[in-house]
């Protein structure tokens, strides 16, 4: 085999490249602030049933001001489909209020702890304590 330096970088580069997805798919707390929590009303564009983390394009509208596209970001596919979720659970048009965690990155991107549909009552919490 090649020299020990060579070995040490190689294993080096396998842990890192183990390790970094490991992490980066589970700091919510890092990419998401919960201090700052908080609620918007919005009208779904598109509902993306995907994994890892389902995600909800809306437009969410201001007084005064023009709409605004948002991404609201889910907890993991496979607990959302335990709990019902489908790919037709949000279809574009629906009205929906969701609280959660605004991005520390994009200004415009939430991490939904809670969203509510007023048509229908349908009703997510994201781990309720």
């Amino acid at each position: 085999m090649g020299s020990r330096a060579t070995r040490i970088t190689l294993a080096a580069a396998l842990v890192i490249a183990v390790t970094a997805p490991m992490a980066a798919h589970h700091s919510i707390a890092s990419v998401y602030d919960r201090d700052k929590r908080m609620t918007l009303s919005a009208v779904v564009k598109q509902w993306r049933f995907v994994n890892p983390h389902p995600s909800i394009v809306v437009e969410v509208a201001t007084p005064g001001a023009p709409a605004r596209t948002w991404t609201f970001e889910m907890d993991n596919r496979w607990e959302l489909a335990e709990l019902g979720f489908t790919e037709n659970t949000l279809k574009p048009g629906d009205r929906i209020d969701v609280t959660g965690d605004p991005s520390r990155r994009d200004a415009n991107s939430l991490y939904v702890r809670t969203l509510r549909r007023p048509s229908d009552g349908f009703r997510y919490d994201h781990h309720p304590t």
